[in-house]
């Protein structure tokens, strides 16, 4: 299977590896000119067979995170296909990760080929970010990276059994953002009968009330010194280092976010997003759905080390931390062992990734569903930090900048063998090989050996047991 007929044309993939790759493939129409700004739009069919052999341009990426600022070209609607040449395969929808200001899914460690070997379709998708993602802006659509990823996943459904997949079998998973934005799709009405089972791995908690995305909207613009609504004019490369300067900026001003620096995440704006997905999973929005989600144990430590803080992280700084992100005053009673470096890297993971993945999981469960708990606690050189999952995921153990994250060779291998199998079984009958978590609250811990047992964190799940993670305020 070297070329397909998709619904606006045949594509030209090739073999690799044991599969066949089809990469850049157009789900949506460039988003410049009058469609700058605008939901994507389907993408117009072609005559003759299209070369399906190179990836699509990323979008405009942040510097801040590592993503490249290279101008490669506008056509940033772009999904790949990983297929093992046979038919009626589940299919893995990754969304890439990167604080909704990066991400790529062409990146070395999102290959699919080790995944698909497992008998799935794999599929990676490219969408909006920063400004011309997720800005708020008048006139225009909120949310326009996740409208890119509903986009994606039509496409799916309409063409996925030409590469041999089943499209009443689609699982969509993601990582960080990419989580968030999976999160974000059980909670959307627009992606309603779409996929049948999710992943959401660390899903961060920021979701932005309309008033707070448009004041970093409006410093944005500041920063260019433009009218918000001319941002629509002004050339992508210029927008991401606008969003750039202003989360350097962003100090105190705008409370917990500002901590990170966090300038973008999905609006609850009433419509595409109509609210939260605790809220959304809660009222019963995803009953229907699989999920799967988790965290890392030390989901921070890779960030205090981007920062530049870890090993230095002072008294004040922490004390910083706990009064700006802890829900309780109790973190030093819950953590008596624990030293001011421990309580920073702990209370920064709580609130950004762990207690945000668990309170998914219980939602799911109030709202009818079900819902099966992970935690990643086996360590590489920064622990079991912030991204570990992915070389394990995808088992590209090498020739990525996440791969470094990684400690023994031969534990590496066997975890990531444990993971894909843990992963592909549930995209393809529901169940990852452990009890679903309860009132028991039994999650899968990924360590060497792996082990079910009580969720680990017990004493931070009692400090944020309580805790509402409502959209964030502008003040």
């Amino acid at each position: 299977m070297t070329e397909v007929r998709t619904t606006v044309g045949v594509l030209r993939g090739v073999r690799e590896a044991g599969c066949t790759v089809f990469r850049g493939i157009p789900y949506a129409e460039p988003p410049v000119g009058e469609r700058r700004f605008a939901e994507p739009r389907p993408v117009r069919p072609w005559d003759g067979v299209r070369p399906a052999i190179a990836f699509g341009p990323p979008p405009p990426q942040s510097g801040l995170l590592g993503g490249s600022t290279t101008d490669a070209g506008d056509d940033w609607l772009t999904l790949n296909v990983w297929t093992p040449d046979a038919t009626g395969l589940p299919v893995m929808v990754w969304i890439p990760g990167g604080g909704y200001l990066a991400g790529d899914a062409s990146l070395p460690e999102f290959d699919g080929a080790r995944l698909a070997a497992s008998g799935v379709v794999v599929v990676t998708v490219n969408y909006r970010l920063g400004v011309e993602g997720f800005a708020q802006l008048d006139g225009v659509p909120a949310n326009r990276g996740l409208l890119d990823q509903v986009a994606a996943l039509q496409w799916v459904r309409k063409n996925i059994g030409a590469f041999g997949g089943d499209p009443d079998r689609v699982t969509v998973f993601g990582q960080s953002a990419g989580g968030g934005s999976v999160a974000a799709l059980l909670a959307m009405p627009r992606a309603v009968g779409l996929f049948r089972r999710a992943i959401v791995q660390s899903m961060p908690g920021t979701f932005f009330a309309p008033e707070l995305a448009a004041e970093i909207t409006a410093a944005c613009a500041a920063e260019l010194g433009i009218a918000p609504q001319d941002l629509r004019t002004v050339e992508p490369a210029l927008l991401t280092l606008a969003g750039d300067a202003v989360a350097g900026q962003m100090k105190e001003r705008w409370g917990p976010i500002s901590h990170r620096p966090i300038p973008f995440a999905p609006v609850v704006d009433g419509d595409i997003l109509p609210t939260t997905p605790w809220q959304a999973l809660a009222n019963g929005a995803a009953r229907g759905i699989d999920l799967l989600v988790g965290h890392t144990r030390d989901e921070h430590r890779l960030f205090s080390l981007i920062d530049g803080v870890l090993g230095q992280v002072t008294p004040e700084q922490t004390a910083t931390a706990l009064q700006m992100l802890a829900p309780s005053k109790r973190y030093r009673e819950a953590f008596p062992q624990a030293t001011d470096e421990e309580l920073y890297e702990i209370v920064n993971g709580d609130w950004l990734f762990r207690m945000p993945s668990l309170h998914l999981a219980e939602a799911q469960i109030t709202g009818g569903g079900r819902a099966h708990l992970y935690e990643l606690t086996w360590a590489g050189p920064l622990g079991a930090c912030h991204g570990l999952d992915l070389p394990l995921v995808f088992g590209n153990l090498a020739n990525s900048q996440p791969a470094t994250l990684l400690g023994d060779p031969q534990e590496a291998a066997a975890l990531s063998t444990q993971m894909r199998k843990a992963w592909v079984d549930f995209a393809t009958h529901g169940d990852p090989g452990w009890p679903p978590y309860d009132a028991q609250r039994l999650t899968q811990v990924f360590n060497f050996p792996s082990t079910v047992d009580v969720y680990p964190e017990e004493a931070s799940r009692l400090l944020w047991q309580n805790h509402t993670f409502d959209a964030l305020q502008f003040r």
